[in-house]
């Protein structure tokens, strides 16, 4: 059984070494130190420029608990097809409902 190498990266030097370590995938954030948010277009299409392996972009508008608002919803809807158009391979996020469980309906 092959294990794929995913390293979580916040800057387009970290995710070239990352690449150059032998990861199999990054997944790119801006601001680790809050748990990571969404890194902006230029730092997602200069990483998708430098690298040959598999990017997923980390899709939060901020840190904090993962309730979303109806317009932290629509950014995020966003980003994610801007993400898309910039290259990524996929996208990372997390929406939960205000009793702990996941948001099928708005993840999907």
């Amino acid at each position: 059984m092959a294990v794929l190498l995913e390293a979580c990266v916040d800057s387009v030097a970290s995710a070239v070494a990352a690449e150059q370590g032998g990861a199999d995938r990054v997944e790119l954030c801006d601001d680790l130190l809050e748990g990571g948010t969404t890194p902006s277009a230029g730092a997602i299409d200069a990483c998708r420029q430098a690298l040959r392996i598999h990017i997923y972009v980390m899709i939060r508008p901020r840190g904090g608990d993962f309730l979303y608002s109806d317009t932290e919803f629509r950014v995020m809807r966003r980003d994610i097809a801007h993400a898309k158009d910039l290259g990524a391979d996929g996208v990372v996020l997390g929406l939960l409902k205000p009793d702990g469980t996941v948001d099928a309906e708005r993840t999907a």
